[in-house]
């Protein structure tokens, strides 16, 4: 009687085992990228990027201020056999000193999702470079695409934004679909609320919020610092 109990629960067990859904393996991430099902334009409503806008940001630590400008060129790159859009990200300090130009890669799929593919980062100091940490290419060195908004997000949707290993691996999940903001620039209902860390940085957890038809207007770290940063003008050319 024993002998058939325990071959009982070996195959409960084995059973159980195989409906179980484990957690993705780094190895096992790998986004199929088919250049028909890409579109030219980003009107993803959390994730608007009109050519032609700049969206400016305040952001504040404990120790200093930054401004952070973002702008949505008219050029495009292709990576993978995709178009993507380019946007210019650059940091300046309070004394109006460089301190980081980047230059983002995104593209949306018919489904309206948009993908990140990449970014070519440059950190700097006394007007000199002296980091290019960050940087990565979608097919260069193993490096992967990720979605940087999902289409029609779903509170506990979590997505991978980037994949460098070892250099980039930010990953979102999404937290609420009706948040309030109040910002500098005004104010926002029914926003989308993420929460975004990296394996690389586990002591650091921020909230990112997006309104429609606006985009990432607040971000606020809520492990690993004080830093804030917000939305405070939309120029359009």
């Amino acid at each position: 009687m024993k002998h058939y109990l325990l071959i009982a629960l070996v195959i409960v067990l084995a059973t159980l085992s195989a409906c179980a859904t484990p957690a993705p393996e780094e190895e096992t991430y790998n986004p199929v990228i088919d250049r028909a099902n890409f579109v030219a334009e980003i009107n993803n409503p959390y994730f608007p990027l009109k050519p032609g806008t700049t969206f400016i940001y305040r952001g504040e630590t404990e120790d200093e201020v930054e401004r952070n400008e973002v702008y949505v060129t008219g050029q495009t790159k292709e990576i993978l056999g995709v178009t993507c859009i380019v946007v210019r990200d650059t940091v300046w300090d309070e004394d109006n000193e460089l301190v980081e130009d980047t230059y983002d890669w995104y593209a949306q799929d018919k489904d309206g999702n948009v993908w990140y593919f990449g970014e070519d980062s440059k950190e700097y100091e006394g007007g000199k470079v002296v980091s290019t940490m960050g940087s990565w290419e979608a097919g260069v060195d193993g490096a992967k695409p990720g979605i940087i908004m999902l289409a029609t997000p779903k509170i506990g949707d979590s997505y991978r934004q980037e994949y460098y290993k070892g250099e980039a691996e930010d990953i979102a999940e999404v937290v609420s679909l009706d948040e309030s903001v109040a910002i500098p620039y005004g104010l926002f209902a029914d926003c989308l609320k993420t929460k975004e860390w990296s394996p690389l940085e586990p002591d650091i957890l921020a909230n990112k919020y997006y309104a429609p038809g606006i985009g990432f207007v607040l971000e606020i770290m809520v492990e690993g610092g004080s830093e804030r940063v917000e939305l405070i003008d939309i120029r359009t050319e």
